[in-house]
């Protein structure tokens, strides 16, 4: 396997892809060999055999969370910044995610130098998840991160960590496990789709153990600028999801 690179059309359409010796990439306009690009500068022009051009650059951690292949609905690049603020990721902490998915969130946390430790209910969903990562970190990242395989809502096997993010659709079960998992002081962040989710886990989580409890969600607007003429563009991503976070005091 090789580097991944990001190949991006005359209308924006964004193409990614890992490089391998003897490979082609095909579309409606012909093909590119892979060997064509391995090696090459970043941020070259390459044409197809269709005489389609394509710009071809390294992707972004963003391009690669929203082209990357999944098994499970991803959390979007506006969403997986506010969770690394909130959480409190930094270099060396020891992370305990739950519900990997397809490794988006896994790479966002790694990024900042955590050590990720997850915990997956399926396997399809694990490997997928330690194939996203190691293909952008490379597999040298195995020594900062691992994938268990089990039920969260039963417990963890391991302990003694500085944060806890989940994206799982019952959150609130995990919280009797976390006076065991989760160090005091530590950082509870959970991702959820519905309010009706976040009611729940609210619920469960005004008690003595939790403190500075916080539920909000990002909206992201982009902007159309042409010269002088600017205005909001017509569509915008607005909910994806809800990020409850709270510091847990053993």
């Amino acid at each position: 396997m090789g580097d991944l690179i990001l190949l991006v059309d005359s209308k924006d359409r964004r193409y990614l892809l890992t490089l391998e010796s003897g490979k082609e990439f095909h579309s409606h306009a012909g093909f590119i060999p892979h060997n064509e690009l391995i090696g090459g500068d970043d941020g070259i022009h390459i044409k197809s055999t269709g005489g389609m051009e394509y710009l071809a650059i390294r992707p972004t951690m963003a391009d690669v969370v929203l082209k990357m292949p999944r098994s499970a609905q991803i959390i979007y690049p506006k969403d997986l910044g506010q969770i690394l603020i909130s959480a409190d990721i930094g270099n060396q902490h020891n992370v305990l995610e739950s519900g990997v998915g397809s490794g988006a969130l896994s790479i966002a946390l790694l990024r900042c130098g955590a050590k990720v430790t997850g915990y997956e209910l399926r396997e399809d969903f694990a490997q997928r998840a330690i194939k996203n990562v190691t293909n952008f970190y490379g597999e040298e990242i195995v020594n900062r991160y691992s994938v268990n395989l089990g039920d969260a809502y039963e417990g963890f096997s391991d302990s003694n960590f500085d944060r806890m993010v989940l994206d799982l659709p019952e959150p609130w079960k995990v919280v009797d496990h976390i006076p065991a998992t989760l160090k005091s002081g530590g950082v509870f962040v959970a991702y959820t789709p519905s309010i009706t989710q976040v009611s729940k886990l609210r619920q469960r989580l005004e008690t003595d153990n939790f403190v500075m409890l916080e539920t909000m969600e990002i909206l992201r607007r982009t902007w159309h600028v042409e010269g002088q003429a600017v205005r909001p563009d017509h569509r915008m991503v607005a909910h994806t999801g809800f990020i409850t976070s709270a510091r847990f005091i053993g």
